[in-house]
């Protein structure tokens, strides 16, 4: 009975088209992710260094491409208010834009720029509870924005190689 009903799900799982994540293939060995010791850069380079085959190096001179984050916000709006002009809902907003470069100036990636969304009801007698939810959302927020990135990077062509310049006649 078991190995009939697991025979089944798998049969519907494979016709939904479901499939396992896989690695992706970044189109550099190396890579340089500044300051890999906290927030998005440390996520990033572990999902980067476990999900696929480049290696995130230290020294930036080291590597074949250097990610450059150009901004990474945390913002949180007023989406609504009750009756008597107390906030009833918020939306929270995280922001990241990076490029990336080789080591002689040309881009893999230009700057890029991915912003996501997340709305939270708010009610101020269970203010820390909300927080907590608060700072839960923004994690997510991290992951998925850590998971759209390695997508592009993923999709990123190597820079076309620079014809080199004639001396000018004069």
């Amino acid at each position: 009975m078991r190995t009939a009903l697991a025979a089944a799900l798998l049969l519907v799982a494979s016709a939904c088209g479901f499939q396992l994540r896989g690695s992706a293939a970044l189109p550099f060995d190396t890579l340089y992710v500044p300051n890999p010791t906290s927030g998005i850069a440390l996520d990033l380079k572990r999902n980067i260094e476990s999900g696929t085959g480049t290696r995130v190096v230290d020294d930036p001179r080291g590597a074949q491409a250097r990610l450059q984050f150009s901004e990474e916000t945390r913002t949180k709006d007023i989406l609504s208010l009750n009756a008597s002009g107390r906030v009833r809902e918020y939306r929270l907003i995280y922001r990241v834009g990076f490029r990336v470069v080789d080591g002689k100036g040309g881009e893999y990636l230009p700057t890029r720029v991915i912003t996501l969304s997340r709305d939270i009801t708010y009610d101020d007698t269970v203010a820390l509870a909300k927080e907590s939810e608060e700072e839960l959302l923004f994690k997510d927020m991290q992951a998925d924005m850590v998971h759209q990135i390695v997508r592009r990077l993923a999709a990123a062509e190597p820079p076309a190689p620079q014809a080199p310049t004639a001396p000018k006649a004069q």
